[in-house]
């Protein structure tokens, strides 16, 4: 049987393609719960996600020069205040796309192929030879559920190359700075630092030209610019859900974990 990557990406232990000859009578259930989300505390989000999430979190970019944009769902490593300990997930709040295609995903067989083709995460307990949940195979064809599958993980690559231009579009007017926001607890005493990831730069992004500007508004892109700006107002709201939760940091705070 074909093998998936090595490098697996962030939620992924494992990856298998899904295929007829070892596949053919397996079934995939529901999840009531998110499991696979407990402790995470940055999710990667697709560009047009950004409106939705920025309702609900922060939306910031990690460091280095292949930034992504990332959901904030806890200021500190191994803390999401979105999705308690048995992966319950907070009603009513978004949940980003790449969370949501989890336990499948699109990957490259072959090193050298630019063919991918659907695979899913043995380790996570939703897709088996069960007596229940939605068959993979319908006689020697892809099920129903298996093309569903497939159509959402083709429309998650989709945005992720719009997302991955967007960035470039961004990085090329260099309007990434190294972010660093500063929370004053309600207890008093010292406010606390948050560095180590990336933000917009608006001083740069108020000083382009108009042409650029007027381009960047009629393509849609502004908007999505200051949906990340006016999500940094929600760091003050993350760091009182960890409060409230009893997961807020210590007085020494470290930069922003594993954002890198």
């Amino acid at each position: 049987m074909a093998s998936a990557p090595a490098n697996l990406p962030l939620l992924y232990n494992d990856l298998v393609p899904v295929n007829l000859r070892d596949h053919a009578t397996w079934r995939a259930r529901g999840a009531n719960q998110a499991k696979w989300l407990v402790g995470q505390h940055a999710v990667p989000l697709t560009v047009e996600e950004f409106p939705q999430a920025a309702r609900h979190f922060p939306i910031i970019f990690s460091s280095g020069d292949n930034p992504v944009p990332l959901a904030l769902l806890g200021l500190n490593e191994g803390v999401n205040t979105f999705v308690d300990a048995d992966g319950n997930v907070e009603p009513n709040v978004y949940l980003p796309a790449y969370a949501r295609r989890y336990p499948f995903m699109l990957a490259k067989l072959q090193p050298d192929s630019e063919e991918l083709s659907l695979c899913f995460d043995p380790t996570a307990g939703l897709i088996g030879p069960f007596e229940d949940g939605e068959p993979l195979f319908d006689g020697d064809q892809p099920s129903e559920a298996t093309k569903a599958a497939l159509s959402f993980c083709e429309q998650f690559e989709q945005a992720g190359q719009r997302t991955q231009a967007f960035v470039e579009e961004i990085s090329k007017h260099k309007l990434l700075m190294e972010g660093e926001v500063s929370i004053q607890p309600n207890t008093g005493g010292q406010p606390f630092v948050y560095r180590g990831f990336q933000m917009v730069d608006q001083q740069k992004l108020r000083e382009l030209r108009g042409d650029q500007l007027r381009a960047w508004a009629q393509s849609g892109l502004l908007p999505l610019l200051y949906a990340h700006v006016f999500s940094l107002e929600l760091m003050s709201a993350i760091f009182q859900r960890q409060a409230e939760q009893g997961t807020a940091p210590a007085p020494a705070l470290p930069d922003l974990p594993g954002l890198g």
